[in-house]
């Protein structure tokens, strides 16, 4: 998959992936969408995001969880 909002950049936060090499990572974002807050709450609290970062933001992440094998813990 091709990311056009993403950047990972050894010299910039330590190489974790952020959006469009700003210092706002892809994992703040996901975390805020995941907490309930709107995409207008997003934007508002970064105002140097675009709608399609937060977009993006969420297809990375998706494709990351795929691509890994994470162990879960059976609770029944």
């Amino acid at each position: 998959m091709h990311y056009t909002h993403i950047t990972i950049q050894a010299d910039k936060m330590g190489g974790v992936p952020c959006i469009r090499g700003l210092r706002i990572p892809v994992a703040t974002v996901v975390a805020m969408v995941a907490d309930g807050m709107s995409n207008e709450e997003i934007l508002q609290a970064y105002p140097d995001l675009e709608l399609e970062d937060i977009k993006e933001s969420l297809r990375f992440a998706a494709e990351a969880v795929r691509e890994r094998v994470l162990p879960l813990v059976d609770v029944a």
